[in-house]
């Protein structure tokens, strides 16, 4: 299946708000994670399901409810009921092919993004959707399957490093697309490295091989600027939003989001540009080698084409070639051949054609 676009055959004809599951099944059974805390306090769950997860939340405490696997409608359905979710945020939660996006509600926030992974194994990229909703004292995200970028956050939590502990929902939602935004950041310096250590083999050996790199970090680029570019569009939304959600303490890091939003999808341009280069320099390299080639069989062509009408002369049968019956005829003919070789590598050279 294409990258690029999921299969929503699935979906077609259904109304609007039906949740219908898009995508590829990436975790056998969806699992629960969550963190609740406060200034004072912090605890960690893993319930089984999602029942009551709302009657036992306080008031005073910041729930961070993260589900694995999203193909299960069910639960998804069931914490949908509890967090009063529209038909039309759980049907973008199941369907994994989401662009990028935001949308505001009565109370609450959604968010859809891909968070993605450099597989150095196989030079590709791959990404997950990660759907985030952002309520008054808590933030619900669902990812298709365990491991994520969060793990600094989560450390942050835990041993109550920086602001975080002290802030509201609002705060920790913005740490989320930040650590996602952040690792676009870091996936293009590192697919970037390679694209830089790609001139110096274009310049020395360019080949097949090095044709079939340009080729793949080109489609791997362009996968880049598919989700970082919508991601940018809807954080410069969001930092414009007038909303109660987000609170003033938090917009100027809004700010800094979309800076860094901005420099990711800057970066994935710059090196599209010079990809593009590249091939033209490759394209530019396997003509000078197809010239230099050329050239030395034209050379080689010209020198002989007297040698031959020499050979062709003295190839006929003719009676009375008075040369042919000379003792020393057979040495001067190969003399002459010679001398004629000679003088027009000579000539080349003057030429410079040499």
């Amino acid at each position: 299946m294409a990258r690029f676009i999921k299969d929503k055959t699935a979906a077609y004809g259904l109304a609007p708000g039906e949740a219908v599951f898009i995508g590829t099944k990436k975790v056998d059974v969806p699992s629960l994670h969550i963190i609740r805390y406060n200034a004072e306090s912090l605890e960690e769950l893993h319930p089984e399901d999602t029942h009551g997860l709302q009657k036992d939340q306080g008031k005073d405490l910041i729930s961070w409810i993260n589900i694995y696997g999203v193909h299960d409608t069910g639960i998804i359905q069931s914490l949908a009921e509890d967090y009063r979710l529209h038909p039309l945020v759980v049907e973008d939660i199941v369907n994994t092919g989401q662009r990028p996006k935001m949308e505001s509600y009565d109370d609450q926030l959604f968010f859809v993004l891909k968070m993605m992974h450099y597989n150095e194994k196989e030079n590709r990229i791959y990404s997950e959707q990660l759907s985030i909703v952002l309520g008054k004292h808590y933030v619900l995200t669902f990812q298709e399957r365990p491991g994520d970028v969060f793990q600094p956050l989560r450390n942050r939590l835990r041993k109550k490093i920086g602001r975080i502990r002290h802030e509201g929902a609002d705060y920790l939602a913005y740490s989320l697309l930040d650590a996602v935004v952040d690792n676009y950041i870091l996936l293009v310096e590192r697919v970037g490295e390679k694209i830089e250590d790609l001139e110096e083999a274009l310049l020395d050996n360019p080949g097949k091989n090095t044709l079939t790199e340009i080729n793949n970090y080109k489609r791997e680029m362009n996968y880049l600027r598919k989700s970082i570019r919508p991601a940018k569009e809807f954080i410069l939304q969001l930092s414009r939003l007038e909303t109660e959600l987000f609170q003033g303490s938090t917009r100027p890091f809004l700010k800094d989001l979309l800076d860094i939003a901005t420099q990711a999808l800057e970066s994935v341009d710059t090196y599209r540009i010079m990809l593009t280069d590249h091939l033209d320099i490759y394209n530019s390299s396997i003509s000078n080698r197809l010239n230099e080639i050329m050239k030395v069989l034209t050379i080689f062509s010209a020198i002989f084409i007297p040698l031959t009408f020499i050979a062709g002369v003295y190839g006929t049968n003719f009676v009375h070639m008075p040369e042919l019956q000379w003792t020393f005829a057979y040495p001067l003919f190969w003399a002459v051949l010679l001398i004629v070789a000679l003088l027009m590598i000579r000539f080349f050279k003057r030429k410079k054609w040499l």
